[in-house]
């Protein structure tokens, strides 16, 4: 067993996982990702494909929220921006999927320098109204840009196909989902190691002297926010992919919260916690209607008329009960577990 942590070498400093136990975990656990849809039906599928759009997304956030410092509440915006982009490039100008995905990416990272510019110079509770403000305006634009993006009536996505298979059916999105979740977790791991994640983690921790050590602030500013808005974006497309129907009711406030509460669940700064926030936060709903069905009736008016304010209530007491008892969130909370195995039976 460890007795302590260490490292005698650059390489060891900067790799992605310092213990081969650790890795034979994850092998386990992408295996069973990837046989879940073997042994599992369509519903839950389904909530699994949910869960890592949310992973995409949360991640994306983290990295301008948790790493960078700065605080956002406006992914709703880069979430529709991602969706649209990639139900118009499909439906209307019949582009394939393997080049309309990542141009949504591209799309809301270019859009993103229109909040980050005006920006830089903001921190805090007024950068995050900028970004609240600036959701506010992409729904507005969509709404009245009949022309190009329907406006109220929404896009229907076509029948997808690729590499053969029906991405409108569960299964093969699901793998495609799990593809670009591992692809997007892998890229921020790698790019929180290089000089521009210790870079945004310099301005996280204090502007000022990371201005006086030579980083230039203004660049790595809108790198955050372009790299963040890219993976949001990607998960916005990706919802257009899950749901078939774009719409902009479905991306309101509420979405922006909710990605907020994630990496706060999870860990702010912490890429595992964002994970574990995000599948927290997107499997909470099907908790609550387990626990209605076991103890109470789900066809009683009360949860029938009042599911969504149920919903947003148990978020609100989750939320303040872990900024309460467990200010680390999920991933502080799985450290405390782990060291308390380690020590055991000498852990207090």
């Amino acid at each position: 067993m460890r007795t302590g942590h260490f490292t005698e070498t650059y390489a060891e400093q900067v790799r992605l996982v310092d213990s081969n136990v650790t890795w034979t975990w994850i092998a386990i656990l992408i295996a069973a990702l990837v046989l879940l849809p073997l042994v599992a039906g369509n519903y839950v599928v389904s909530l699994a494909s949910a869960a890592m759009i949310a992973v995409v997304g949360a991640v994306g956030l983290n990295l301008l929220v948790g790493t960078t410092g700065l605080i956002s509440i406006g992914q709703s915006g880069f979430l529709a921006i991602g969706a649209y982009t990639n139900g118009l490039l499909l439906a209307d100008y019949g582009w394939p999927l393997w080049a309309a995905l990542p141009a949504a990416g591209v799309v809301s990272a270019l859009i993103s320098l229109l909040v980050g510019v005006p920006s830089l110079r903001l921190k805090g509770l007024y950068l995050a109204i900028t970004t609240l403000a600036f959701a506010f305006i992409v729904t507005h634009v969509i709404l009245y840009a009949e022309d190009i993006s329907h406006g109220p009536n929404g896009v229907f996505l076509p029948k997808l196909t690729a590499f053969g298979f029906d991405i409108s059916r569960d299964r093969p999105f699901y793998y495609l989902a799990l593809g670009i979740t591992i692809l997007s977790v892998l890229a921020v791991l790698n790019l929180s190691r290089t000089r521009i994640g210790r870079a945004w983690m310099a301005i996280r921790d204090h502007d000022i002297a990371a201005r006086v050590m030579g980083i230039d602030l203004v660049r790595y500013k809108l790198l955050a926010f372009m790299m963040s808005s890219f993976l949001v974006g990607i998960a916005g497309a990706l919802m257009s992919l899950h749901i078939r129907f774009v719409n902009v009711d479905v991306f309101g406030l509420i979405l922006s919260i909710e990605a907020l509460a994630m990496i706060i669940l999870g860990g702010i700064g912490s890429i595992a916690g964002a994970i574990l926030g995000a599948v927290f936060l997107s499997l909470l709903p099907e908790v609550i209607r387990v626990f209605f069905e076991t103890f109470g009736d789900p066809s009683s008016a009360t949860y029938t008329t009042y599911v969504y304010e149920i919903r947003g209530i148990v978020y609100g007491v989750v939320i303040v009960a872990f900024l309460r008892f467990k200010p680390d969130g999920l991933i502080g909370l799985w450290r405390d577990i782990r060291r308390y195995w380690s020590n055991w039976p000498l852990a207090y």
